[in-house]
């Protein structure tokens, strides 16, 4: 059976059902429709439409997700032994921030590329090469000596290489697997797996660090995972034609293969919106960090006072640009621009909150349940409760453009909702911020083990020879 029913109204349905081809009549390349001369218009064979069980999609879905929780734990899996790893190869603090940054930058870098070969060639293969390259590496970075802490780095930027071939090409199998709501769903549940996989990759790097005392074999057992995820990958996951799920085969169109320049200028044409979203992000950043350092410098609850502030002034944006999106575009891109801007002041302040409230041995496992939490409770869930909102709207409504389009501007006022509710929360943060700090740094607050003991005799005797000098 197919994904997708025939929405063309021109017959398609017959070939659906009975598995021929059919013929159509389109013009050849370099012709124009009604051109003189033999051939103007000349009928061609189009294969019946690409189709698959919706067992079988369901399937390779679970497939992908599986490898997405494996792609994100080798992000985390480091900070779960970072401590570790810095005194086998001798990394100071400054460059131990490397390893991430590395990893990251190599993966940026490297997305664009696995995006044109997705777009022109095998995506299975891609796929499987990026799997074998981030488990390769992954395995043969656990045998490094350590006066080769510079190969280390080397391999975590090939891992992140590895993993931008995953993250960049699975969705677009599972776009052309499923569509509408049916593909909504699915790619909530594929990117609840982002923040699942952060917090395991951590768990996981902590644990086999405690139960084997040995780094090294977090890297070891990661591989047998992944060795299984590849040949799931190879025998359940199809590559179906792209656009199959909207029966937009490049061969039913017959449109020729742009460039990649091409492909850059039609895409900078739909880019506004995540323009906007970098620039805004970028300054709202530096804004919140430094109204933050100043405003501390006079009331000690400035850091979620900043952030309620901005989350019920970003609602009152967002809600305004939604609203004004019937009646004039301009005005609701500069209320998104403000909103967008207003929400980013957050990121640097929360996480400086969430340090000062935690004792510094369970800072990373303080900000890995933060991660988890904030993926659960945000990006993970609310593309499908969004467009569930919307469905649930559309059904009720004719079905036309302007209905299709108040619904989806009512269901995004939720979030306008939520944005408020989140500025609340941080106003009641800012009544407990001061007794939280204070019991923070009591000393002895928290369970202690060797290491804690060994750092505070260290301090205690550094201290006494400061004392005698």
């Amino acid at each position: 059976m197919c994904l997708c029913p025939d929405t063309s109204g021109t017959g398609t349905q017959a070939v659906m059902d009975g598995g021929t081809s059919a013929e159509s009549r389109v013009p050849r390349p370099g012709r124009q429709p009604g051109a003189s001369g033999e051939g103007a218009w000349a009928p061609r064979m189009v294969s019946s439409p690409w189709s698959l069980s919706r067992g079988r999609a369901r399937v390779a879905a679970a497939v992908l997700c599986y490898i997405n929780l494996l792609n994100y734990m080798n992000w985390f899996i480091v900070a779960g032994m970072l401590l570790d790893i810095q005194n086998f190869f001798q990394i100071s603090d400054s460059n131990a921030g490397l390893l991430q940054t590395v990893f990251v930058c190599c993966l940026l870098l490297s997305a664009p590329v696995f995006g044109y070969l997705g777009d022109r060639h095998s995506r299975k293969a891609a796929l499987s090469i990026g799997i074998l390259l981030w488990s390769g590496t992954g395995l043969s970075s656990s045998f490094i000596s350590p006066q080769y802490s510079w190969l280390f780095f080397l391999s975590r930027g090939v891992v992140g290489i590895g993993s931008a071939s995953f993250s960049t090409i699975a969705p677009t199998v599972l776009g052309d697997l499923f569509v509408r709501d049916q593909r909504t769903l699915v790619l909530a549940i594929f990117y609840i797996f982002i923040p699942v996989g952060s917090g395991l990759g951590y768990v996981l790097g902590s644990a086999v660090l405690q139960l084997t005392g040995n780094w090294r074999w977090a890297f070891r057992v990661m591989p047998c995972l992944e060795a299984v995820a590849l040949i799931l990958l190879i025998v359940l996951v199809p590559d179906p034609p792209r656009g199959a799920a909207e029966k937009q085969e490049e061969a039913a169109v017959g449109d020729p293969r742009s460039s990649w320049c091409e492909d850059v200028r039609y895409l900078g044409r739909n880019l506004i919106f995540g323009i906007l979203t970098v620039v805004t992000g970028i300054i709202g950043v530096v804004l919140g960090a430094e109204a933050a350092r100043r405003y501390k410098k006079v009331n000690p609850r400035a850091e979620p006072l900043i952030c309620a502030c901005s989350l019920l002034a970003a609602a009152l944006c967002l809600f305004l640009a939604l609203i004004l999106a019937r009646v004039t575009l301009l005005a609701s891109y500069v209320f998104l621009v403000l909103g967008e801007l207003l929400l980013s002041c957050n990121w640097a302040v929360v996480a400086d909150i969430l340090l000062s409230v935690v004792v510094p041995r369970c800072r990373g496992t303080a900000e890995a349940l933060q991660i988890t939490v904030g993926h659960v409770l945000g990006d993970a869930g609310s593309p499908y409760l969004t467009g569930l909102i919307s469905g649930t709207l559309r059904a009720a409504r004719p079905d036309s453009y302007l209905q299709s389009f108040l619904s989806l501007q009512y269901s995004f006022l939720g979030c306008a909702f939520v944005i408020a509710l989140g500025g609340g929360c941080f106003l009641l943060t800012a009544l407990r911020l001061e007794t939280d700090q204070a019991r923070a740094r009591q000393p002895g607050t928290g369970t202690s083990d060797s290491k804690d003991a060994e750092s505070q005799a260290l301090l205690s005797s550094t201290g006494s020879v400061a004392e005698n000098l």
